[in-house]
């Protein structure tokens, strides 16, 4: 069994949730913009593989439903459009994912305020489930790294490289058990909690589980 336990600070922060798709020529920049925002702990990058894009020659492995779902909740939220690379960040604000002076400068004014709630979370890992203490908070389950060669589609013969992929996402309103991926180890993956506004989508705190092992 392992135990789980977080703390948010008060201080600023950013969540980046990117909606791509392997099936996107346009992705892969804003994928690499990502990867070369500077280490820091108050930015948190989800990565969310959209399933619209499966239809047209090549089948994202890691797209899902939910998260179209969750792309277009935010069309609703934002009054924007659905597309990819679309970046979304903190919840108030989105852009073309691939335009850094936009992401740079959102993230510098993000970290400079004061988070708007604060987040205390305890939880177990065992049997290949997740249990979290808190209720109504969004859990993210992240594999940091993979390495996938597109066969078909708009990105036929590109290896792609992508970070933070969300692969699992869940709305914790109990004390309920999440399923982990197949292979979920601690090195590879990590978790994110974050409390978001439901009525506006703002994210209002974020932080990373820290895995003890017992």
């Amino acid at each position: 069994m392992t135990l789980l336990s977080l703390k948010a600070s008060s201080q600023g922060f950013i969540v980046l949730e990117l909606f791509t798709s392997e099936g996107c020529s346009s992705c892969p920049p804003a994928e690499e913009l990502l990867s070369k925002i500077p280490p820091n702990k108050q930015v948190y990058i989800l990565e969310y593989h959209v399933d619209y894009w499966d239809r047209l020659g090549w089948k994202d492995m890691f797209s899902s439903h939910q998260f179209s779902e969750r792309q277009y909740q935010y069309s609703q939220y934002l009054s924007s459009q659905v597309y990819t690379p679309q970046l979304v960040m903190n919840g108030t604000s989105e852009c073309i994912g691939s335009d850094a002076a936009i992401v740079n400068r959102t993230i510098n004014a993000a970290l400079s305020a004061p988070a708007k709630a604060t987040l205390n979370v305890q939880g177990t890992i065992q049997g290949g489930k997740l249990t979290v203490s808190q209720k109504n908070i969004l859990v993210a389950v992240v594999q940091k790294r993979a390495v996938i060669q597109v066969k078909r589609g708009e990105n036929e013969g590109r290896t792609l490289t992508h970070i933070q992929i969300v692969r699992n996402l869940h709305l914790v309103k109990g004390k309920e058990a999440i399923d982990l991926p197949s292979g979920f180890n601690t090195e590879d993956y990590e978790i994110i909690a974050m409390v978001q506004n439901p009525s506006t989508g703002e994210m209002m705190a974020a932080s990373r589980i820290t895995p003890s092992q017992l």
